[in-house]
């Protein structure tokens, strides 16, 4: 489309610009932070033994 203005393409640059910012910015901000308690938390120690 050669006969589009040049108005119209930094229109469209910058509404995908947009989108792809408020795309980003919605997905690093939605996490849910799920609060695990520290008594439901058990670590594990494994023994490991090398037998040569």
């Amino acid at each position: 489309m050669p006969q589009m203005m040049p108005l119209n393409w930094l229109m469209l640059f910058s509404f995908f610009s947009g989108l792809l910012i408020l795309f980003n910015v919605m997905n690093y901000y939605m996490i849910i932070n799920k609060n695990i308690p520290i008594s439901l938390i058990k670590t594990q120690k494994k023994i490991l033994t090398w037998k040569w």
